[in-house]
């Protein structure tokens, strides 16, 4: 059964989830799957909102490339490493695929469509083109009604100016990236440290017993593997960021077992993750969350001895 996850975060805005609401995303609870519906009846409201009503970041000093892209509520947002599925059924979305496979080397952009306050939009802009990713389309599997889409997060970029509204949207952006560090030695130092964290509580989530249909292998390793290889000869190299900027997102992912209040907390610290612009700052962050996993798998283990 599919549950709809967009719903249950609207409630926090008083500005209500018009485009959001076109976009409905879904997750299938026994496989992770991500399906994505849309509203038709609203179609002219977001035309007109994707022709001038958006509130977009100013344009960055950087050559900026064409993408498609595609609208999430926040509570899906994609950082950089990250591996996710999405089942894509409808016409407009697989027509978003087909153009990412065949120009553009495989590649379309994942972002946060998201409410903006009233207080803090003094011109009266009701939303904001947010927490985009450039991603990195692994895997397709056709099926008989659509297909399965392996992506993966690469690089943080900004929407600077929609291009195309309709059969899907289209953008242009720039790469963001963190600022140049102010001390090396503190980064490599605590690069060095988060990894050993990351390898701890790799390996006490392979003692926990986990449902049969998980991975063998933790969604932390597999984004961490990704984050340490060499990126130069990739399509768009340009957008990916530093060895330690990519470590610093690796560490933001699910652990096995976790409880709801764990997931929330984590997608807190994903969006916290995807503002901050100071790697030093975000590797503290990541380690310090580790840690706390650790903690906690550590003492689910306890119980599990006990056969509680």
């Amino acid at each position: 059964m599919l549950h709809n996850i967009t719903t249950a975060s609207a409630s926090s805005f008083a500005t209500p989830l018009h485009v959001l609401h076109r976009f409905r995303t879904l997750r299938n609870p026994r496989n992770g799957c991500f399906s994505i519906k849309t509203n038709p009846s609203f179609s002219h409201q977001f035309i007109a909102i994707s022709r001038g009503f958006y509130r977009l970041p100013s344009s960055l000093n950087a050559v900026s490339s064409e993408f498609p892209l595609l609208p999430f509520d926040s509570s899906e947002v994609l950082v950089p490493s990250e591996c996710k599925t999405l089942h894509l059924y409808e016409a407009r979305f697989l027509a978003l695929l087909e153009e990412s496979l065949n120009r553009r080397k495989n590649h379309f952009v994942h972002f946060v469509l998201d409410p903006v306050l009233p207080s803090s939009s003094p011109a009266g802009v009701p939303f904001a083109a947010r927490f985009g990713c450039l991603v990195l389309v692994e895997k397709v599997e056709k099926l008989e009604i659509g297909a399965l889409v392996s992506i993966r997060g690469i690089g943080r970029v900004k929407i600077t100016k929609f291009v195309q509204d309709e059969p899907y949207l289209k953008g242009l952006v720039v790469p963001l990236q963190d600022n140049s560090p102010d001390s090396v030695e503190d980064i490599n130092s605590l690069v060095s440290k988060l990894r050993e964290a990351l390898s701890t509580l790799n390996s006490l989530q392979i003692k926990l017993k986990a449902p049969k249909d998980e991975p063998l292998q933790t969604q932390i390793t597999n984004s961490l593997r990704w984050a340490e290889r060499d990126p130069s000869t990739d399509s768009y190299a340009y957008f990916i960021p530093t060895l330690a900027e990519r470590l610093s997102f690796a560490g933001l992912q699910p652990v096995s077992g976790a409880t709801l209040t764990e997931l929330l907390g984590l997608q807190r610290a994903k969006l916290e993750a995807m503002e901050i612009r100071n790697t030093l700052r975000r590797l503290q962050d990541c380690r310090q969350l580790i840690q706390q996993n650790i903690s906690m798998v550590a003492a689910k283990l306890a119980i599990q001895s006990l056969g509680v």
